[in-house]
């Protein structure tokens, strides 16, 4: 189905915020149960967008990516703040802190999946074909961030999640090398590299979802 932009905008706006939101409130509420409250503090445990929102990130960049037309649609939000010092244990609590950001979207993808579920099995109604297309947005929307999110690169925090894991003096190189790492996403990016790459493991994770779920 061809939808114009004020249709897709309606359509994408709550997954795209509530994945970029939930991400960052995931980090949040994990460092604060192993004894991290600087997020907490700062009232990041929460599921309001207004305290995770980054306007370029959450707002701009996607809605660029829809008027190009990208094969690829991201986003982010404001980084969480975390103090390792408070940590129980840093080494391995920052792991799992990590590790919380792209959960938060396996488990999102899981429930916009039962959305769609949802309008499939419903007797027709009005909003009937505006749920699935939803539905399959959510799904579509973090499985990318889920798959991004993993590149065992730093920003990333599947880099961050391998600084913790590496020999210190492996971890050390690949720390120094992160200003250069963080050009080399973008402008994989830009020119759609990143997107031939991780597009068809989205693809295969989409269609175990159907399968399981559908």
């Amino acid at each position: 189905m061809d939808l114009n932009l004020i249709q897709k905008i309606c359509i994408w706006s709550l997954p795209i915020l509530f994945a970029l939101t939930l991400h960052e409130a995931a980090h949040a509420y994990v460092a604060k149960r192993f004894g991290d409250s600087t997020a907490a503090l700062a009232g990041r445990v929460s599921l309001n967008p207004i305290r995770h929102i980054d306007p370029l990130g959450t707002l701009l960049i996607p809605l660029v990516c829809m008027l190009s037309g990208a094969s690829f649609l991201f986003g982010w939000a404001r980084p969480t703040p975390v103090d390792a010092r408070n940590l129980r244990n840093p080494q391995r609590d920052l792991f799992w802190v990590f590790a919380a950001g792209p959960a938060s979207h396996l488990v999102m993808a899981i429930g916009w999946a039962l959305v769609w579920k949802l309008a499939i099995v419903l007797p027709n109604f009005s909003l009937q074909v505006p749920m699935m297309l939803m539905g399959q947005a959510g799904i579509g929307f973090n499985l990318m961030l889920l798959v991004l999110n993993l590149v065992p690169l730093p920003p990333m925090d599947g880099g961050r999640m391998l600084l913790l894991v590496l020999p210190p003096a492996k971890a050390d190189q690949l720390q120094r090398a992160e200003p250069y790492l963080n050009g080399l996403l973008i402008l994989l990016l830009i020119t759609g590299v990143l997107a031939k790459v991780l597009l068809p493991i989205v693809g295969v994770l989409y269609q175990l979802l159907y399968t399981l779920i559908l």
